[in-house]
């Protein structure tokens, strides 16, 4: 199990556990729980990297701990 914080910057900052093999729409199914939101409403960047849903945490080298930025689109 690893932790990623995601942050929003607008005053909300979601810690979500999860494992290395699961993808980033997994991710965003997590986040969304925690935040009431829409999964698909949610974008996760990392600088001017924006994460496709089918590809798995382990593949894009996201590790534990990690900072993710969250926008909404």
């Amino acid at each position: 199990m690893i932790e990623i914080i995601c942050n929003d910057r607008l005053g909300k900052k979601v810690r979500v556990k999860c494992n290395p093999s699961d993808t980033i729409g997994e991710l965003k199914t997590l986040i969304a729980a925690q935040t009431g939101t829409d999964a698909s409403k949610i974008i996760l960047k990392k600088w001017y990297t924006i994460y496709k849903d089918k590809i798995s945490l382990e593949d894009y080298e996201i590790h534990d701990g990690m900072n993710l930025e969250l926008y909404y689109s």
